[in-house]
């Protein structure tokens, strides 16, 4: 079923955009097929190598539905521009007044708009000032809510016991130094940099513009996966940050309770 639902994300814009030769067609395929069995050989072997927190929900799973809402706004605001109706007229004027009341000077939206060429065509400025909008709007509610799931269900400890080693599989945790500090180290550096990325990827795209290697965001296709990994990408770093440091936390308490009851069983004296 995870694979599945991959599939339909990386399929989305394809099928509910117009593509223009048969080739794109191709590749989109293609990337849906290696996404799919990347996601079975993650979920389905005892040692993952890269999805972290694969047995501590609902983590995975707040992060790929702000992906999939992401994509599918985006993809039906500019399907509105191919083939209007009442339903992407709702998510054009949704988009529209989200990126018009997020676009004051030096926010991200802003930024965003200002990394456009200067002869950029109206209808550019506006498809990416509505995308940037709505899907810097998807993200930051994503964080509030995996925020608010964390202290209500207690996460990551709902159900048995937490598995570092599964769940966090490219963190080392004999690599040397107290695992708590390093944890708690980590968990700021990411909530650092998913509060800057948002701005700092503009600049970035600049300067490769600047070098001779603009991203054509005239292609609606292109703008989509720009923008959404625009989005996307900080706030999943943001709530890894945010997911490390409460691990950290239930590793603290784990040791306060192992620490109490060793010195009320005699076992450690103070």
């Amino acid at each position: 079923m995870r694979a599945i639902m991959v599939v339909f994300l990386v399929v989305m814009p394809a099928v509910i955009l117009p593509r223009e030769t048969h080739e794109s067609l191709q590749i989109v395929v293609l990337f849906a097929i290696f996404a799919a069995i990347f996601t079975l050989v993650e979920y389905s072997a005892a040692s993952p190598t890269l999805v972290e927190f694969r047995d501590a929900p609902p983590f995975n799973r707040v992060r790929f539905s702000t992906l999939f809402a992401t994509v599918l706004c985006l993809s039906m605001i500019f399907r509105g521009y191919v083939s209007p109706s009442a339903f992407t007229e709702l998510f054009q004027k949704s988009g529209s007044s989200i990126g018009e009341a997020i676009d004051f000077p030096y926010s991200p939206v802003r930024l965003m708009v200002l990394m456009l060429p200067q002869d950029a065509v109206p209808e550019v400025v506006q498809r990416v000032r509505d995308a940037a909008g709505l899907s810097y709007l998807v993200s930051i509610f994503a964080i509030l809510w995996f925020i608010i799931v964390l202290r209500l269900q207690h996460w990551p400890r709902r159900e048995g016991p937490f598995n570092v080693w599964v769940n966090l599989p490219t963190f080392d945790a004999a690599a040397g130094g107290d695992v708590v500090d390093r944890l708690e180290r980590d968990g700021r550096v990411n909530v650092i940099l998913g509060f800057l990325l948002p701005f700092l990827v503009p600049a970035l795209l600049k300067l490769c513009a600047v070098f001779g290697m603009p991203v054509q965001l005239d292609d609606m296709h292109m703008l989509i996966w720009t923008v959404t990994a625009w989005a996307f990408l900080p706030a999943s770093i943001l709530m890894r940050g945010v997911a490390l440091s409460r691990v950290a936390q239930m590793i603290k308490q784990q040791r306060k309770v192992a620490y109490e009851r060793a010195v009320s069983d005699g076992a450690y004296v103070v």
